[in-house]
């Protein structure tokens, strides 16, 4: 039967579904693997406080409808907020290189149940596409590890095209969900990044509490988080990136 992968210790935070996979050693400790389906229990993390760079920001309209960008235009424009000057346009597309988890935050606030697709690719073997779900539309790392975030943080092919990785405020964190990869797995959900190749992503959030990640439409992590973060600092969707050149292109977000 598919294995899942859990925490065991703290108390679990995300229970994975429909992972056919086996997980072994990595940086941070990997997730303990089972054959069974842990109960959700509740978490002791609370949520972070929104950062009072957050109270200068422009006001833009809440996003009610289905909303797209396709980039094909010569600057950001004024729906987005970077961290870094290394957010570009090029040639129709949002291009990053050596963001060092300075990312960059759409500011129009994302309804708190929502789909949000896009596409991604890296255009260098080390992988590591980045985004953050549900996040406070103005925060990025202050230290060398994104062990800060106010949000969700998905990446495939991070840390050198190793691993994939669903995360909650640290993506170095115990509680984090990853999948090791590995070259010619049979299964497509543990295969490094192709350099050059399209991915479709999806993060979806439904019923406040569950919360999904899938990559050319296949579902890579599932859980259940009995303290989502929701309201005040957790309005928003980001594009992040450490090092690796990635560029991303059609974004559309639809309330659910």
């Amino acid at each position: 039967m598919p294995r899942v992968l859990s925490r065991s210790a703290p108390a679990s935070l995300f229970v994975c579904l429909a992972i056919a996979c086996s997980v072994s050693s990595c940086v941070p400790e990997g997730p303990a693997t089972t054959e069974k389906l842990p109960e959700p229990t509740k978490t002791g993390a609370t949520h972070t406080k929104p950062s009072p760079k957050l109270a200068h920001l422009p006001v833009r309209p809440p996003i009610e409808e289905p909303f797209e960008d396709t980039f094909d235009r010569a600057e950001l424009g004024p729906d987005y907020n970077a961290l870094s000057p290394a957010w570009k346009v090029v040639a129709g597309k949002l291009c990053v290189r050596g963001a060092r988890n300075k990312g960059l935050w759409l500011l129009r606030k994302i309804p708190t149940n929502a789909r949000i697709e896009f596409d991604a690719v890296s255009e260098a073997a080390d992988g590591d596409i980045k985004v953050e779900a549900w996040g406070d539309g103005a925060s990025g790392a202050t230290g060398n590890s994104y062990t800060n975030a106010t949000s969700y943080i998905a990446i495939l092919g991070g840390w050198k095209n190793t691993r994939h990785v669903l995360a909650r405020f640290d993506e170095h964190g115990e509680d984090r969900m990853e999948l090791e990869v590995e070259t010619g797995a049979d299964d497509e959900r543990l295969r490094p990044i192709a350099m050059g190749q399209p991915y479709r992503f999806k993060v979806e959030r439904t019923n406040s509490k569950s919360v999904r990640m899938s990559v050319n439409d296949l579902i890579y992590f599932e859980f259940w988080d009995d303290e989502p973060l929701t309201g005040v600092g957790h309005e928003h969707f980001g594009f992040n990136n450490w090092d690796a050149p990635v560029c991303f292109d059609n974004l559309k977000i639809t309330p659910l």
